[in-house]
């Protein structure tokens, strides 16, 4: 297994967004919150940042900005999937000059494709950049599920050193780690299984609820890792309510709008994204209020 670019938490950031701009500003104060709470990395331009509705050039801003400021305090990963393989090289190219310290990319989505082309698309990304890089399986997303053929044949790329495994499946991830656990490590996709995924041999989370609770995911993170599961596992049923409020509608639209209630950034996004409605405004607030008691 290569070096790995993170082990803890890495959130995954939101894009913030100003009068249909992206909000540099605003995305400072978010990177500095997650920097001031012992967070790890941070992924930029991923799902949660809004990653099909942004511009080459505006993510290649974000990544340089991200580099350029918080780079000695944050490792940065940079979001680079897409369903063309080209254009998801040439995007993680651009993401290695701007500073990154590893790419993460997801399956190719409505371009779905056999597992023989599946490892070949990661094979020709991992080969033409020298950053770590990490791979996405998101099936509620994508409509694919990574196959264990597939992964059978990515275990001889170099430089694949991870997956970002977001199915909500544990016991997939103890078949992978069973079959290839000296070659992958392990990232949890879910907030909810963070405890979970960490007992059968994750390294670490891609998280959402970090961007609202940088010390607490890591904490918790910290707690399984030093095998303290009793007290991981009550923060981890804690943190339950807010989790489940930041997906009662599509996300990033939930974190935003609490973020927005902390002042970090407006809660703004780009369509077919658009403002949660009233009850869901409610649950994020009283969810907010309760952990805090």
């Amino acid at each position: 297994m290569s070096a790995l670019p993170f082990t803890g938490t890495a959130t995954a950031v939101v894009t913030p967004m100003r009068d249909g701009k992206i909000d540099l500003d605003s995305f400072s104060r978010l990177l500095e919150m997650q920097a001031d709470n012992g967070i790890n990395a941070v992924v930029i331009c991923g799902t949660t940042g809004e990653s099909p509705t942004l511009t080459e050039d505006e993510k290649i801003t974000l990544f340089s900005f991200a580099s350029k400021n918080y780079g000695k305090r944050l490792r940065i990963i940079a979001g680079c999937g897409s369903p063309s393989t080209e254009s998801t090289v040439r995007l993680a190219q651009k993401a290695e000059a701007s500073g990154a310290n590893a790419i993460l990319t997801v399956t190719p989505y409505y371009n779905k494709c056999t597992p023989k082309g599946l490892y070949l698309h990661y094979k020709t990304v991992a080969d033409r950049v020298s950053l770590p890089v990490i791979a996405y399986n998101v099936p509620p997303r994508t409509g694919m599920d990574i196959p264990m053929e597939a992964y059978e044949a990515m275990a001889s790329i170099d430089n694949l050193c991870g997956v970002k495994e977001a199915s909500g499946n544990v016991a997939k991830t103890e078949q992978i780690l069973s079959h290839f656990g000296d070659r992958f490590a392990i990232y949890s996709g879910c907030d909810e299984l963070i405890a979970p995924m960490y007992a059968v041999g994750a390294k670490g989370v891609v998280s959402v609820v970090s961007n609202i609770l940088p010390g607490e995911t890591e904490e918790l993170c910290r707690l399984l890792s030093k095998d303290k599961l009793s007290d991981a596992a009550r923060l981890q049923v804690k943190m339950y309510p807010i989790i489940r409020a930041l997906f009662s509608e599509v996300s990033p639209i939930p974190i935003k709008y609490a973020l927005s209630l902390m002042g970090i950034c407006r809660c703004e996004m780009r369509l077919p994204l658009c403002p949660p409605s009233e009850e869901t405004q409610r649950r994020i607030e009283k969810a907010l209020q309760d952990f805090i008691k």
